[in-house]
């Protein structure tokens, strides 16, 4: 079969795409990924192939030229993503109708009306029978729809994206007379119309979804029909070191603040320096992974901090006792695969909501940014390294993690229901196999 991976221009969320992409491609199965052309260099260093679609959007230039918006988007201050994580008491109408409101022209709408024409024609040309999307790209549904294939959202996160539309369509519903127009669902109308579709809620949430967190750190949602896949780490391009070869001679303290933050220019959210010195009190050798424009900040380092700008978390983790780290999927995803007890400083979209549930499965501890100091976050990395509990819950998680299907476990799966669902490249004429009527949808 033919598998269409789509992704706007987001170095990481892609990388949480590439083991399933290659788990098709061993399978036999064709794979492609469409992407914004700022992607591509990424892509196929993965040894996946590219197609560029459209242009590269133009978000996080905007942001960064109006502060006000930048320091907004570094406190995670928009609707309704704001309260992805609230009590369902919270969740009002009017603040989620703000929200559609506010995201739909601010993000949905510029991003995907970027890749919109090219992905269809893409499509309509090389005819998957499956399109994986992550949650933000509506162009890839809108796409698998015009060729009829069934598509998916593949998720690099908490489900905020459905738990909020399925509140805002059930309060709409219930209070009809308060409820404005619905802008994320007029305007995925006016999109598919004009690619010769209807819409419906499907373009919002797939066919299925694949969820890559275990279900102890899952949200209540109600609505879409959900696919487990264990989470298998991908870091690009990376090398081991020659210190990693050898077991630490003391507790080894990850400490890392991800790579998105630094490469949209607003920087981290926390002091990188403050951090890295008080973690250095602790009897602990600390591996800090810090951007090469911060490093001069922070001065001379004692013997037992180690400053690097990238180690790949899926060598470094394992060897690790401990790791501090912002919310990010990836780091997360990674310490949990591993076993490591995490000290979370949570703050953007779904971090918060990532962190409460680690802390409740006793398998770490989570402050938020706006609390954090040094001297806390050193603190907590000792009870994480003397309190026992944490490794055992960590490692309770780490069976759970697993415990799920591998993305190769997963194929046979994604066969069977492309199989059922038909469409796709199983929907064009069959001249091309010579079988009058043949329309197998897996080939």
């Amino acid at each position: 079969m033919r598998v269409l991976f789509t992704v706007l221009g987001e170095r990481s969320m892609f990388e949480s795409m590439v083991p399933l992409a290659w788990a098709l491609r061993t399978a036999g199965h064709e794979v492609r990924v469409a992407c914004q052309p700022d992607l591509v260099d990424h892509v196929t260093w993965s040894g996946l192939s590219a197609v560029p679609v459209g242009r590269d959007h133009v978000l996080w230039k905007l942001v960064n030229r109006r502060p006000r918006l930048r320091d907004d988007v570094r406190e995670d201050q928009f609707p309704p993503f704001d309260k992805g994580d609230a009590p369902v008491g919270e969740l009002t109408l009017g603040h989620l109708q703000a929200g559609y409101d506010t995201m739909v022209p601010w993000m949905f709408r510029p991003v995907n009306e970027a890749i919109i024409e090219d992905l269809v024609a893409f499509s309509r040309a090389w005819r998957p029978d499956l399109v994986m999307w992550e949650p933000r790209t509506f162009a890839g549904a809108v796409a698998a729809e015009t060729v009829g294939a069934l598509h998916a959202r593949m998720l690099w996160g908490v489900d905020y994206f459905a738990r909020l539309r399925g509140h805002y369509l059930r309060l709409a519903a219930e209070r009809p007379e308060e409820a404005g127009p619905d802008a994320l669902a007029d305007w995925l109308s006016r999109v598919a119309e004009r690619h010769g579709v209807a819409f419906d809620e499907t373009m919002t949430h797939g066919h299925f979804t694949i969820d890559q967190l275990p279900p102890s750190l899952r949200l209540d949602v109600e609505g879409p029909d959900y696919l487990s896949m264990r989470y298998v780490p991908y870091n690009g391009r990376s090398v081991t070191p020659p210190w990693l070869w050898a077991p630490p001679e003391r507790p080894r303290v990850c400490l890392t603040l991800g790579v998105s933050a630094m490469g949209r220019a607003y920087g981290y959210s926390v002091s990188a320096g403050e951090l890295v010195e008080s973690l250095a009190e602790l009897d602990a050798e600390i591996v800090a992974t810090v951007a090469e424009k911060e490093q001069d900040a922070l001065g001379t380092l004692p013997d037992n901090v180690r400053v690097e700008s990238f180690v790949p978390l899926h060598a470094l983790l394992p060897h690790c006792d401990a790791v501090v780290h912002h919310g990010g999927f990836g780091s997360t995803n990674t310490a949990l695969i591993e076993g490591v007890p995490q000290l979370v400083l949570a703050q953007q979209f779904d971090a918060p909501a990532k962190a409460r549930l680690i802390d409740e499965q006793g398998a770490g501890l989570r402050i938020p940014t706006a609390e954090t100091t040094g001297p806390l976050v050193r603190d907590g990395v000792r009870r994480l390294l003397s309190e026992p509990g944490f490794a055992r819950n960590a490692g309770r998680l780490r069976q759970e993690v697993l415990d799920q299907p591998t993305p190769n476990g997963l194929v046979e799966e994604l066969e069977r229901r492309v199989a059922l669902h038909g469409g796709g490249s199983a929907a064009a004429p069959a001249a091309a196999s010579g079988v009058p009527g043949d329309t197998a949808a897996i080939r």
